[in-house]
């Protein structure tokens, strides 16, 4: 189910600012070599993030799961002086792609992508972060969430993305594995008194939460 309708989109996209040329590259790569290409941020969400980061201005950024590095590169794009963002990915050849996108764009040494299970990594990453942004395998939505939760900082922003996953959220009796994760990851959130949240219906929709 398209959440937003096509021509929405392309409305949208329309009057949303334009793509830096790398990152028009990256989609486009992305979107005629990669199976998954559906996972990809893309323009408006992408400027979403960036518009964020800037208005943070974070000094650290978490982001579970890189993909190809399109995303990673919209958040890095707010990030104040000697900020850096560590990003993680799973696959290696995500991993080995995105770290090229980084290369491409001069931002090696401002963000640090790990390799691995981000259930082990996060704990090992002692850092308050300004900002997190969780778009990664959706079973394990509800344990990243209670990971970082701690490490945010007062007014820092955790935004998770897919949590209407496909439209399979609305469905009278949810039946699909992920789409049962993310509902229960957004009942999670919803029931935390300790956040402010509002859940936006952009692109596969995404969920910002506000630690009080």
């Amino acid at each position: 189910m398209d959440i937003v309708s096509p021509p929405a989109q392309a409305y949208a996209e329309r009057f949303t600012s334009s793509e830096s040329p790398l990152l028009s590259e990256i989609a486009d790569y992305t979107y005629t070599h990669h199976p998954q290409s559906h996972m990809l941020s893309g323009h408006v969400q992408g400027k979403f993030l960036e518009m964020v980061s800037r208005l943070l201005r974070p000094k650290r950024v978490l982001e579970i799961g890189s993909f190809t590095g399109y995303s990673g590169l919209c958040l890095a794009a707010g990030l104040d002086m000697g900020g850096m963002l560590h990003t993680i990915e799973l696959r290696e050849e995500d991993a080995a792609v995105a770290t090229e996108n980084f290369r491409r764009a001069n931002w090696q040494d401002r963000i640090i992508l790990h390799r691995g299970n981000a259930l082990e990594i996060i704990p090992a990453l002692e850092e308050a972060w300004d900002l997190v942004f969780i778009d990664a395998d959706k079973v394990n939505y509800v344990e990243y969430y209670k990971l970082v939760l701690p490490r945010v900082r007062k007014g820092g922003l955790i935004i998770a993305d897919n949590v209407l996953f496909h439209g399979q959220v609305l469905e009278a009796e949810i039946t699909g594995k992920n789409a049962q994760a993310i509902h229960a990851f957004n009942e999670e959130v919803r029931k935390d008194d300790s956040v402010e949240v509002v859940m936006l219906t952009v692109r596969d929709g995404l969920l910002l939460i506000r630690k009080k």
